[in-house]
């Protein structure tokens, strides 16, 4: 499944500053205060929470200008394709220097490339976008953690090496897989009565 502008955007305005918090700072938010129980960036540096309120306000007034764009789509699809990574590779840096056990590092990478998206979801009411079957994107994400444990654990790769390979790898799978609809199945074929 493809990211959106109204997968990105909620409908009402009255919402938006705080799912767009949310969303922002899901993924650290459960990384640290669950997994690492430490305190999070967004609650330690006081620059957080000002620029994501700035943010939102900017793409507020010009929501109606961007929801014209033919080429928005896109560019959500291609920031998420780096972001998505980019967060796990912190998320697993993270885990890695906390000690935690391999399994442990890989779930720390998806939660902090997904938590956000997912909170958003839950909190919009929507079933999250990581659960529904589509294009190839939390199958993807698993992998390439597996992958940067992999290389940074067993064979000793510096993470900055194997951080840029798995971003990279991470972003050409989702590309393609937006561009050849590439599709997960569901696991049921009819739900459950």
């Amino acid at each position: 499944m493809t990211i959106s502008r109204r997968t990105c955007y909620p409908k009402t305005s009255k919402k938006q500053f705080p799912i767009t918090l949310l969303a922002s700072t899901g993924g650290s938010l459960i990384r640290d205060g669950f997994f690492l129980q430490q305190t999070p960036p967004v609650l330690r540096d006081g620059w957080y929470i000002p620029l994501i309120v700035l943010a939102t306000a900017i793409v507020s007034l010009f929501r109606q200008r961007i929801a014209r764009m033919p080429l928005v789509d896109r560019a959500i699809n291609v920031i998420d394709a780096i972001g998505v990574p980019a967060f796990a590779v912190v998320g697993m840096q993270l885990s890695l220097a906390a000690g935690i056990p391999t399994p442990g590092v890989v779930l720390v990478g998806v939660v902090n490339g997904f938590g956000g998206g997912l909170l958003r979801d839950l909190v919009v009411g929507d079933t999250p976008t990581i659960l529904k079957p589509g294009q190839f994107y939390i199958s993807a994400a698993i992998f390439v953690c597996m992958l940067f444990v992999f290389l940074v654990r067993w064979l000793g790769i510096d993470n900055k090496i194997a951080a840029w390979g798995i971003i990279v790898l991470f972003f050409i799978v989702r590309m393609l897989s937006i561009r050849y609809d590439w599709r997960t199945r569901p696991v049921l074929r009819d739900p459950p009565s």
